[in-house]
């Protein structure tokens, strides 16, 4: 093989090994995550971008932990829960992540269906219920492979914030200053938003996501009993650590943008209080112009299509898990019909909250924080399943680790008691 054969090799081997990682990591940035960012740019300027840079191990670590506990022990996090700890611990955890992801994905399609009204005139009411019928068809009629190929497509939606960013004028003295030295304001507002953030890019539902997807991973190369996938090689661990990092750090490059276009395009003109779609979508206007609502609303739309699914998806494996029944994306309806009822009532309910009437905007930051308040019990529970020798089969959590874990779940309670008591 020659050298540009051999490159040619190397790049479509590292594209093969992006899967789970990539695909939470894009799933991250969903509606509820480009709303808070921009409520973040817009009503605090470039005082927030440290954040990005400050949250990307702590995430990192929280991600990696559930990959490696699935690739480990062939099992999902709720049915390592359900394994190591009593029944009220299991539900519990479920109950923390269903009333998350439910709201989250209520205040996804209320977003997605707003941006559309803006491009097509249609109202808003409209595209809920379709697009949570799309969605939902999406994932019970295609296998798991091909959605899995759809998301890893759709994460490129979000590059439109990286390309406006640069259109701007910026002050380097000032970005360098507002990504290294972090800034804190002491108000109920500004705590408010740190826990969003933290909620948006540390959510409960990506734990459980990601661990199942490992597990799922594992079944697709023909590893269908979980004494088959148990253990893993110092290969797959690290292939799994490359993904992982480089979608944690792709969900945090694109906050990052977002934070630095909406502070020079939203703030620094005046308009530090988002109300709605119209306002958020003005951002991209120095990329696109006119066309700045239908950039604005691919990015939505598409970021939802992405996000909605790893949520449902997220619901369905944590109940199957803890009522060990049989369930998987590569099963077929008729094999989970449990699995995939549960999906589509996760869906249907976040409908009915898409109805609410709550301005959409202010829903998806209001899911933002509700993660970020619900999040570090959550972490707790990782942690502890992940630095148990027995569990993860001598292939227990480091120091840097554990340290990062702690440290996550920490700064989340302070962050969350902070905003309640300010």
């Amino acid at each position: 093989m020659n050298e540009p054969e051999r490159g040619q090799s190397r790049v479509r081997r590292f594209f093969r090994d992006l899967g789970p990682g990539l695909i939470t990591g894009a799933a991250d940035d969903d509606p509820s995550g480009i709303s808070t960012y921009s409520v973040t740019g817009a009503q605090f300027g470039l005082s927030c971008l440290w954040t990005a840079l400050f949250s990307f191990p702590l995430m990192s670590a929280v991600q990696l932990m559930c990959a490696r506990l699935g690739m480990v022990t062939g099992r999902g996090l709720a049915a390592n829960i359900r394994q190591h700890y009593p029944r009220w611990v299991m539900w519990g955890a479920c109950t923390l992540l269903l009333i998350a992801n439910i709201f989250n994905i209520g205040a996804d399609l209320a977003g997605m269906s707003d941006a559309m009204e803006l491009v097509t005139g249609v109202a808003a009411p409209f595209w809920s219920p379709v697009f949570a019928l799309a969605l939902v068809a999406l994932v019970v009629f295609a296998s798991y492979r091909h959605v899995a190929r759809v998301f890893k497509w759709l994460t490129l939606a979000l590059f439109a914030y990286v390309i406006a960013a640069f259109l701007e004028t910026h002050s380097a003295a000032r970005i360098l200053r507002a990504t290294f030295f972090p800034h804190i304001e002491w108000t109920r507002d500004y705590f408010a938003v740190l826990v969003g953030i933290f909620g948006t890019t540390i959510s409960p539902y990506l734990f459980f996501w990601q661990s199942a997807q490992e597990v799922e991973e594992e079944r697709a190369q023909g590893r269908k009993t979980i004494k088959e996938r148990q253990g893993a090689t110092d290969k797959e661990l690290s292939a799994s650590r490359q993904d992982v990092i480089i979608g944690m750090f792709f969900s945090n490059l694109v906050m990052y943008f977002i934070i630095l276009t909406t502070a020079d395009t939203l703030h620094a003109h005046g308009l530090t209080k988002i109300q709605s779609a119209r306002d958020a979508a003005a951002a991209l206007r120095p990329l696109a112009g006119n066309g700045a609502y239908l950039l604005f609303t691919l990015g939505m739309v598409g970021t939802g299509m992405l996000g909605i699914p790893v949520l449902a998806g997220s619901c369905a494996y944590a109940v199957a898990e803890s009522s060990a029944w049989a369930g998987s994306l590569d099963r077929k309806l008729r094999v989970a019909p449990k699995f995939y009822g549960v999906l589509g009532a996760a869906v249907a309910i976040g409908l009915f909250l898409a109805f609410s009437g709550i301005n959409s905007v202010r829903m998806l930051f209001l899911s933002a924080v509700l993660n970020g308040v619900l999040a570090p019990p959550l972490i707790a529970l990782v942690i502890l399943l992940t630095s148990n020798g027995r569990v993860m089969r001598g292939r227990q959590n480091g120091v840097i680790l554990k340290t990062l874990g702690w440290a996550c779940a920490g700064i989340m309670t302070i962050c969350a008691f902070a905003m309640f008591v300010s």
